[in-house]
């Protein structure tokens, strides 16, 4: 892709990428954002999304551009949020990211758990710990956030126990 695009080539460009990879785009605001705020999160991704297209090059999937352009501007809203209202929690905080589209309350309210204690984990490390359970390898996510690989790994580790340890600490007491 050329960064001479014209404004059709940019909107079939972007209407594509919805089409093909706008689940990645759902996660990342899921793993990031709760209530409204994963609203926003996703208005900021869109937006970031779309600005980026004349960057593209075509030298990397677009899927692993779209992973790095999401995960950099949700990185970029979390450390905005000090300067937003505190978090306001509403009941469909998973509306729309369902997991098979018809989970049960059950499985619902786990993915939800999931979700809570992925975004207590550091943004960066929340970041890997998306992009893993999207199934990309070490490093890939080094070429997403210019990590090197061994970084990742060892953040992916901690993340991941991190993770483990509060989910087993609503499995144990779970209210």
């Amino acid at each position: 892709m050329t960064n001479a695009l014209t404004p059709a080539e940019h909107q079939a460009c972007f209407q594509r990428w919805m089409r093909d990879h706008a689940a990645i785009l759902y996660r990342v605001a899921a793993g990031f954002a709760s209530g409204v705020d994963r609203d926003d999160l996703m208005q900021e991704l869109l937006v970031a999304l779309w600005r980026a297209i004349p960057a593209y090059r075509g030298e990397a999937q677009a899927a692993t551009f779209i992973y790095r352009v999401s995960h950099h501007a949700a990185l970029s809203w979390k450390r905005s949020e000090r300067r937003r209202d505190a978090w306001q929690e509403g009941p469909a905080a998973l509306d729309g990211i369902e997991a098979g589209g018809g989970a049960d309350d059950a499985d619902r309210e786990l993915l939800e758990r999931v979700y809570a204690a992925i975004r207590e984990l550091p943004a960066l490390d929340r970041s890997l710990v998306l992009l893993s359970l999207d199934g990309l390898s070490h490093r890939e996510m080094a070429l997403i956030h210019g990590l090197s690989e061994g970084n990742v790994g060892v953040r992916l580790h901690r993340g991941r126990a991190r993770l483990a340890q509060s989910l087993k600490e609503w499995i144990d007491d779970p209210r």
